[in-house]
C-alpha cells in the first residue's frame, strides 16, 4: 500500500507541477500583453517584469485547484492507459481505498497552499502595492488617491478619522492628517504630522501642527457676525502620543484585498471594523472562503478519481484531460457565481463558501460509487426496467 501510494504521489506531483507551470506561463503572458501599454519612460519593461514576478504567488493561489485537478486527471489517465490502475484494483485496492490514497497525496498540496495563502501571497501583494504606488502613482487594494482612510471611536465618545498618505514596510507612516469630532459630530480639531510610528497601542506623531476649533464656533457661524475672540488657534508640537486601536497589521490589512490577507489578519480586521460599526460582509465571506480553500483541493482530487476510472476505449487521455478542464473551469465559474449571488442576496457567509464545494464533492463521490458498482447498477436497471433490454 505504501509503495503504491508513493508511486501515485510521484506521478500526480509531476503532472500537476507541469500543468501549473504551463498555466502560470500562460496567465503571465496574457497579463504582460495587457500591461504593455503602461510601459514608458517612468515604467520600463524591466519594471513590468518585476511587477509580474510579484503577481506569481497570486496567480498560483488562484490556479492551484484547477492545476491539481488537471494534473491528477492526466496522471491517473496515464496509469489507466498503461493498465496500472487495473493492477491496483486486482491487488485488492477498491475505488474508495484509492480515493483515500489520493486524499493523502493531496495533503502536501494543502500544506503548500496554506503557506502560500498565509505568508507568501500577502507579502507579495503588499510589495506589489508599494511598487505600483512608486512607479505608477496608484496602488491596488484599499488605497485611494488621497491615501488610506481609517475611522475609530476615541475615549470621550467622539469620532476620529485618520488619513495616512504613505505606509512604510517597517510599520512607520508618513503624511498623517487627523480629524477629531466631538460626540455631536462637530469638528473639534485637525492635526497634520510629517511622520508617525505605532507602538504598544499608541501612535507617536512627530512634527505636529494642530488646528483647534473652539466649541463656540458653530454658534458664531450661526449668528453670521464676527466673533469677539478667534474660534480657532494653531499649536505646534514636536511629538504627540495618540491612543489608537490601529496597529501595523491593520494598516497592512487595509492595503490588501480581503482574499489576499492571512486568516489571522483578516479576523483581526473584521473585529476592528465591527468595533467601529463599519461594513464587514465582504471580509466575512472572504474569511470563510479562505477557510474552505484547502477543502477545495480535496474536492478537486475527488472529481479527478471518477474521470480517471473511465474506460480508455471510450476516450483516451486527451478526452479525459478535456473533461477535467471543463469540470475545473465549470467549478471555478460556479464558485464565483455563488460568491456574487451570495453577496447580492445576503446569504450566510458559510453558505457562499461551502455549498459549491459540498455540491461538487457529493456529485463526484456519487459518480465514483456509480462507477465502482456499475455492474450492479446495470443489473438493477435490467431487472426493474423491462424495456431497458430492448434499448440495449
Amino acid at each position: 500500500m505504501r509503495t503504491a501510494r508513493r508511486y501515485l504521489a510521484k506521478e500526480i506531483y509531476r503532472s500537476s507541477s507541469v500543468v501549473l507551470v504551463a498555466l502560470l506561463g500562460l496567465f503571465t503572458f496574457f497579463a504582460l500583453i495587457e500591461e504593455l501599454d503602461k510601459v514608458g519612460s517612468q515604467f520600463t519593461l524591466l519594471n513590468l517584469f518585476y511587477m509580474q514576478a510579484l503577481a506569481l504567488p497570486t496567480y498560483l493561489y488562484d490556479l492551484l485547484p484547477i492545476g491539481v485537478l488537471i494534473g491528477s486527471v492526466l496522471a491517473l489517465a496515464g496509469l489507466a492507459q498503461r493498465n496500472e490502475l487495473v493492477i491496483l484494483r486486482v491487488s485488492g485496492i477498491s475505488g474508495l481505498k484509492l480515493l483515500g490514497m489520493l486524499w493523502l497525496v493531496t495533503i502536501p498540496w494543502v500544506m503548500g497552499a496554506f503557506l502560500l495563502s498565509e505568508v507568501i501571497t500577502p507579502a507579495a501583494e503588499l510589495k506589489a502595492s508599494q511598487v505600483s504606488l512608486d512607479l505608477l502613482g496608484r496602488a491596488e487594494g484599499g488605497r485611494m488617491s488621497s491615501g488610506y482612510w481609517f475611522k475609530e471611536t476615541d475615549a470621550q465618545g467622539g469620532t476620529r478619522i485618520i488619513n495616512i498618505a504613505q505606509l512604510n514596510a517597517d510599520g512607520a507612516v508618513s503624511q498623517i492628517t487627523l480629524y477629531e469630532f466631538r460626540a455631536g459630530q462637530e469638528l473639534s480639531s485637525m492635526s497634520q504630522a510629517a511622520s508617525g510610528l505605532f507602538a504598544n497601542g499608541t501612535l507617536l506623531l512627530k512634527d505636529v501642527t494642530e488646528t483647534i476649533i473652539d466649541e463656540t464656533s458653530v454658534q458664531a457661524l450661526a449668528d453670521a457676525s464676527p466673533p469677539s475672540e478667534p474660534v480657532t488657534r494653531i499649536e505646534r508640537q514636536a511629538e504627540r502620543v495618540l491612543n489608537t486601536t490601529l496597529t501595523p497589521e491593520r494598516l497592512i490589512a487595509r492595503v490588501l484585498t480581503p482574499e489576499r490577507m492571512s486568516i489571522l489578519d483578516l479576523a483581526d480586521y473584521i473585529r476592528y471594523l465591527s468595533d467601529n460599526n463599519l461594513q464587514t460582509d465582504r471580509q466575512v465571506v472572504a474569511l470563510w472562503r479562505k477557510v474552505a480553500y484547502p477543502f477545495t483541493l480535496f474536492v478537486m482530487m475527488t472529481i479527478a478519481a471518477p474521470i480517471a476510472f473511465m474506460q480508455t476505449r471510450k476516450g483516451g487521455v486527451g478526452s479525459k484531460v478535456f473533461i477535467g478542464i471543463l469540470l475545473g473551469v465549470g467549478f471555478f465559474m460556479g464558485n464565483q457565481l455563488a460568491l456574487n449571488v451570495g453577496m447580492l442576496s445576503r446569504w450566510a457567509p458559510w453558505v457562499t463558501a461551502l455549498v459549491p464545494n459540498l455540491a461538487a464533492l457529493a456529485i463526484a463521490f456519487g459518480a465514483l460509487l456509480l462507477m465502482e458498482n456499475q455492474h450492479g447498477v446495470r443489473r438493477f436497471i435490467q431487472t426493474r426496467v423491462p424495456w431497458s433490454k430492448t434499448l440495449a
